[in-house]
This record gives C-alpha cells, structure tokens and sequence, in this order.
C-alpha cells in the first residue's frame, strides 16, 4: 500500500464509521510502534510519525536532553546538554534529538503486524462515539427498526448500534413484525462490557410516561406536568398530571378534541385501557382521584408519614374502587404512592371508622 492508497483507506474508515480522524492516526501510530519494536529489535526511545497529508511514516529515535550533572545518565537514551547543544544550539533540559531510523522494509512489516491492532483501536474508538451519542438515552423513548429475532429477544436497530428488546418487556398479546418501525423506551445503557448494551422495554410504566410526552405538547412545553404514571401493561395504565395554570385544563389536553391525543397513545398500546387523573396536594383528594373511575369516596389518611390512608366506598363504587383482581387499587396505590386500604360503609361502621362529614 503506498502513502496515496493508505490515506485514502484512512478516509473511508473515518467516513465510515464515523470517527475522529486524528484518533485514527494515533491509533496507527501506536500499532506501528508496537510492531516496530517487535520486528526491528529496537530501543526503547522510538517513536512513529505519519504526515496526515502525504500518509508518508517514518520511525525517529530520540535523545533527551540532561543536565550536565545528572546521575549515570543513559548515553542509549540521554544526552547532555552540553553535548547538545554542540548538535543545536536551542536545545533545551528535556527537549528531544530525533534521528530518523526509518527501515526500508517498515511498511510491509508493519502493516501485517499492526493489522489487529489498528482494527481494535478503531472498534474502541467507534464504541466511544456509540457511547457519546446513545450514552444519555437513558429513560428515553426511541423509534428503531425491527431487525432480527431469537428465541427470547428481538434486535432493534436504532441507526449505529442494535437495541435488544426481551419479549417479556413487549407488551401481553402484541405482534412484533419484522422490518417494522417501532417505538421503545431504553430501560438501560451499559458501556461496562465488551459492547455497549441498550435494553429496551414496551412494558414498563415509563414507556407510557414517554408516550404521554411525545403526543401531548402541553407536557414538552411545561404547561402540563405529568406527576406520576403507574401500569399493568397490556391491561391499564394510570396517569396523574396537573397544571400550574388556573385556565388549562390538564385531563382535557390529554385526551384532545373527540379524544384524539389519547386515541394515539391507545393505539401504540394496543387497546390497554389509561385512566388519567388529576395530580393535587391534598393526599386525600389525589387518592380518591386516582380510584376513577370510583365516585363519592371518602379518604382518611391514617398516617401521613408512613403514607397510609382508609378509602369508604359505598355498595355502588366498592367493587370499582377495588378493580378485578384488585387491579384499580393497586394501580391507585403505585400512582400516590399511598397504601391504601378500601372499606365498605358497613366494614368501616363495624370496625368504628367516622367517614360521614
């Protein structure tokens, strides 16, 4: 390969995989050095130079400069300055003398021995461009392709690098089709091994939190907050959110005109039914908002620091504050993040509970 065709393969692998150029050529150095050394049976004190214009490498020992007094100074390694400056007459304590030492065979060695160490640096180096663009995606939703299936996953593909999708995180009774786009929320990054690792989810409760942002701009402009999110995925979700602005109807930009923005929202979950919910202060009105679709409840809350509270539900909302299988109220409770305890007017007068103002 000569100096033309090696910065033209210097170009195509920056182009390519998108990586710092410089950090290409370092890399390089640091390959040919090594190989360098092990085939030429070199000193210590060498070092590789590559002319980013010309692609031209060349190996230079170097001397470096000592004082006069300096101790058994190593005449393979170190010059003193004195003698020094009989070469040249600027050199200063800790400048270099370099020497080119270029062998006429360098290119041809070096290129077969640096090859796996050039290739590693560059996968570092795209690892680390990987990292810098995906590493703060944390907790956010992302649209991918889906690329490949096994057994227990499937691969997104989100442009640089593949996402893994466990098909328990996908939603109950959802079908994944390949070459589809998707959306998916990153439930964890991690750079600690030999790749970088993106695990994906469709099930959990900050996927509908990150739905409810990227369909509502009320939420992304702050004019709408969203205070908490609570799921069963492919079964329902509750969603608690509030506006500091007296004129804006937070539950009503939610769901949009004929219920459109919510329609959207449902359509990626597949029919998994949402409640949203007024966010308040006041615990006591929070919890019996979050018990929707119960009505006329009354909250007592038992004990405000380890976050307890009764709920009186009469026979006509009982069972709908309770949910199937306990469903509505364990939900109620993830939102609030209150323990609550439903009673019917008749267990609270039995066990002496005042719920009538």
């Amino acid at each position: 390969m000569n100096s033309d065709e090696f910065i033209k393969a210097v170009d195509l692998i920056v182009k390519e995989k998108k990586i710092d150029r410089e950090l290409v050529f370092e890399a390089m150095e640091l390959a040919l050095a090594t190989a360098y050394k092990k085939n030429f049976d070199s000193l210590t004190n060498s070092k590789i130079f590559i002319d980013r214009k010309t692609g031209e490498i060349k190996v230079y020992s170097y001397l470096t400069v000592v004082e006069d007094d300096a101790e058994d100074p190593d005449l393979d390694l170190e010059i003193t300055l004195t003698e020094a400056r009989k070469i040249n007459k600027t050199l200063n304590v800790g400048d270099t003398i370099d020497t080119e030492v270029t062998p006429k065979d360098f290119g041809r060695v070096a290129a077969s021995t640096a090859k796996q160490v050039i290739i590693q640096k560059i996968r570092e180096a795209e690892r680390n461009a990987i990292m810098d663009e995906f590493g703060g995606k944390q907790d956010e939703l992302l649209i991918g392709e889906v690329a490949l299936e096994d057994v227990d996953n499937y691969f997104i593909d989100l442009g640089r690098v593949n996402g893994i999708l466990p098909k328990k995180e996908c939603i109950p009774g959802e079908k994944i089709e390949m070459g589809k786009q998707i959306k998916v929320y990153v439930s964890k990054v991690d750079n600690s091994g030999k790749g970088l690792f993106i695990l994906l989810s469709r099930n959990h409760y900050g996927f509908v939190k990150r739905l409810f942002e990227h369909e509502i701009p009320e939420l992304s402009d702050g004019t709408v907050m969203l205070y908490s999110c609570a799921r069963e995925a492919g079964v329902r979700s509750k969603v608690a959110v509030y506006s500091d602005y007296s004129n804006i109807d937070p539950i009503g930009c939610c769901i949009g005109e004929k219920g459109s923005r919510i329609a959207r929202i449902l359509e990626e979950l597949h029919g998994e039914k949402v409640d949203v919910v007024k966010y308040d202060k006041d615990p006591s009105i929070f919890i019996s908002n979050a018990l929707a679709p119960a009505k006329n409840l009354h909250v007592i809350i038992t004990d405000p620091k380890k976050q307890e509270a009764i709920v009186v539900a009469d026979k006509d909302n009982y069972s709908l504050a309770i949910g199937k299988k306990g469903l509505n109220a364990r939900l109620a409770s993830k939102l609030t993040k209150y323990k609550i305890d439903i009673k019917s007017t008749e267990q609270a007068s039995e066990m002496g509970i005042n719920f009538k103002d």
